[in-house]
């Protein structure tokens, strides 16, 4: 009977998808798409590991992990570690974030990246960065720390730490804040931006910046004054004795 050929990189997609499938994991498991040039298991009872190298991929349905090498663990392989050329994209939210390096607890729904850490929330239109950034899926929290800087239109801020609550679009920032919005500053001890409500508000050591604008001046009006306006005799023409002044016929 002829075998069907298959290439090396897809040999061990089909393997390791089976194994998923023959520990009972998680349904997400059951779905797991998986690229790699290189691919290395171990299934020791309590060190199960799987290491994929070389346009490494893990897809599932609720992430897309791609990076130069991915290992998944633990029970269930619930933990994902992922480094070199990163990117990983939450399904779910459409959230995109890149960096050094990522760790994932599938179990918790956190995400956690760091090195040259980046988050771009496509719904909300806001890009975060920082040294280290964590999400939390079930609480809708960000984390955000070292050299924190958040972009958004109209709004630029700057901290050491940042928190950001996604369903309540609420902005905390903290460690030396700095923010600009609609072109003007803010610096406080503590500032919280309201995303939805574009309210913020700033607590110790306040100062701020606001760059007023001048209004325009009115048009000058052709139009007199009313005080200005002349008499209904001005435009009568006085009597120089050129003309014959009229007399009453009857007198």
């Amino acid at each position: 009977m002829n075998r069907p050929d298959i290439s090396p990189r897809v040999l061990p997609t089909l393997l390791f998808v089976a194994v998923f499938i023959g520990l009972g994991s998680a349904p997400l498991a059951a779905d797991l798409q998986i690229e790699a040039d290189r691919w290395r298991s171990v299934f020791a009872e309590g060190r199960e590991r799987t290491v994929l190298s070389g346009n490494a991929r893990v897809v599932s349905d609720r992430i897309d992990v791609q990076a130069d090498e991915i290992e998944l663990y633990g029970t269930d392989y619930r933990y994902v570690r992922a480094s070199g050329n990163l990117r990983i994209v939450e399904l779910e939210r459409d959230l995109v974030l890149t960096g050094g390096s990522l760790f994932v607890d599938r179990d918790r729904d956190l995400i956690r990246v760091e090195g040259s850490a980046e988050m771009e929330d496509r719904e909300n239109e806001m890009i975060v960065r920082g040294g280290f950034i964590e999400y939390q899926g079930e609480r809708e929290l960000t984390i955000v720390q070292i050299g924190v800087r958040i972009l958004r239109e109209d709004l630029v801020a700057r901290a050491e730490f940042a928190r950001y609550r996604r369903d309540d679009e609420v902005l905390e920032l903290s460690g030396l804040p700095r923010i600009v919005w609609k072109d003007d500053e803010y610096r406080a001890a503590r500032i919280l931006v309201d995303l939805a409500a574009d309210e913020i508000s700033l607590r110790g050591e306040v100062r701020a910046e606001l760059r007023t604008t001048e209004p325009e001046e009115d048009a000058e009006s052709d139009e007199p004054a009313p005080d200005d306006e002349p008499s209904p005799d001005a435009d009568a023409p006085a009597n120089d004795g050129s003309e014959p002044e009229e007399t009453n016929a009857d007198s």
